[in-house]
C-alpha cells in the first residue's frame, strides 16, 4: 500500500514511445520530478511525494526503458534531448505552463538542461547528486575472462549476470550503512528493466554521446533560474566536485551530504524533503537561499573504485571493506 495514492495517472506520447506520469496534490508551485538512469522507476520519489503534496502539486514522470515507460530498441530514443522533451510534453499534458523541475543523477542533469533548453518552463531546478557530466569506465563492449569490481559496468557481463551488476550498482548507490531497505528497493526496481535494455541507454549516459566537461559547463551557464545542487560529499557514483561545479556553474545553491552517498532522497528522506521545501517555498517567494550542510551519523563510508563502484569488500549495504 502506497503512502499517497495519484490524484491522476496518465501517459503521453512521442514519436510512438509512451511514457506515464502520475499526479499528487493540486497546490502551487508544481512540482516535475524525473527518473533517473533506467536502472530504476519513478517509484524511487515514494518518500517524497506525501510530504510535497501537502503544499504543491507533484508530478512524476517515469523514465523510458522501465517501470510505466516503453522500452524503445534504438539508442537514440535514449537520448538526453528525449527525456526532457518527455518532461516537457508531461508538463504540456497536465497544464504545467511552468514548474520547478527536479532530478536525481541523470534525472538532475536532464532537469539542468530542461531549464537550459527551454528556459521559460522552469521556475527552479533541483539536482541531486547530478550526472552532468558523467562518463562510464573504458571497456563496456571488451570480453573478459572475467570481471572485477568497475568491470562489470560491462555488456557481456550483464548478459551472464544482470542482477549481479544491479545489486553491485545498488551497493554503490548506498554506501552508508543500514541502508538495506533502499538497497532492496533498489535492485527490485533495476530486475523490472533488463541488460539489453539498460544497453541501449548508455551512449547517451555515459558513453560516446553523453556531454563532455564543457557541454556541461555551457549547459549550467544557460541556466537563468534558482538553482539547489544537493550532493553527498561520498558519492560514489558520481563525484562529489561534479556537485560543487554545478552549483558555481549555475550560481546555484550548494547543499553537501556530509557522509552521504548518491541517494539522499531515499537514504535520507526527511532532510532531503526539508531541504527541497524551503528551497521550493523561496522559489514562491522570490527569495535567495543561503548554502548549508548536513552531516550524517559517523559511518564507514566507502571509497569509490575508478569514480563509479565502491572499494573491495562490496556486497549488500554494511559489508565490511577492506582498506
Amino acid at each position: 500500500m502506497r503512502a499517497r495514492e495519484p490524484d491522476a495517472v496518465g501517459y503521453v506520447e512521442r514519436d510512438g514511445v509512451s511514457v506515464g506520469y502520475e499526479v499528487f496534490g493540486d497546490g502551487e508551485p508544481t512540482i516535475v520530478l524525473l527518473t533517473s538512469w533506467a536502472i530504476v522507476h519513478a517509484r524511487q520519489w515514494k518518500a517524497q511525494v506525501p510530504y510535497l503534496a501537502r503544499r504543491c502539486r507533484v508530478v512524476t514522470v517515469e523514465g523510458r526503458g522501465n517501470g510505466r515507460a516503453d522500452r524503445p530498441r534504438t539508442p537514440d530514443a535514449y537520448a538526453d534531448r528525449q527525456y526532457v522533451a518527455d518532461g516537457i510534453a508531461v508538463m504540456d499534458a497536465i497544464g504545467a505552463r511552468q514548474a520547478v523541475v527536479g532530478g536525481l543523477s541523470l534525472g538532475g542533469r536532464h532537469a539542468l538542461q530542461l531549464a537550459a533548453w527551454y528556459p521559460d518552463r522552469a521556475a527552479g531546478v533541483i539536482a541531486i547528486g547530478a550526472a552532468l557530466p558523467w562518463a562510464l569506465p573504458e571497456g563496456f563492449e571488451k570480453v573478459r575472462d572475467r570481471y572485477e569490481g568497475a568491470e562489470k559496468l560491462n555488456i557481456h557481463y550483464w548478459r551472464q549476470d544482470y542482477r549481479g551488476f544491479v545489486e553491485l550498482f545498488m551497493s554503490a548507490a548506498f554506501i552508508e550503512p543500514h541502508s538495506t531497505k533502499q538497497w532492496e528497493d533498489g535492485v527490485e526496481w533495476g530486475l523490472t528493466t533488463d541488460a539489453e535494455t539498460l544497453a541501449l541507454t548508455t551512449p547517451a549516459a555515459g558513453g560516446a554521446h553523453s556531454p563532455t566537461a564543457d557541454e556541461a559547463e555551457a549547459t549550467c551557464r544557460r541556466v537563468r533560474c534558482p538553482v539547489l545542487v544537493i550532493h553527498g560529499d561520498q558519492d560514489a557514483i558520481v563525484p562529489y566536485a561534479t556537485g560543487v561545479d554545478l552549483a558555481r556553474w549555475t550560481r546555484g545553491e550548494l547543499v553537501t551530504v556530509r557522509g552521504g552517498g548518491h541517494a539522499p532522497p531515499m537514504r535520507d528522506p526527511i532532510r532531503t524533503n526539508l531541504v527541497i521545501g524551503r528551497f521550493v517555498e523561496r522559489v514562491a517567494g522570490g527569495r535567495a537561499n543561503a548554502p548549508i550542510t548536513w552531516t550524517r551519523a559517523r559511518s564507514r563510508a566507502r571509497r569509490a573504485l575508478c569514480g563509479l563502484f565502491p572499494d573491495e569488500g562490496v556486497g549488500r549495504p554494511g559489508a565490511s571493506v577492506r582498506r
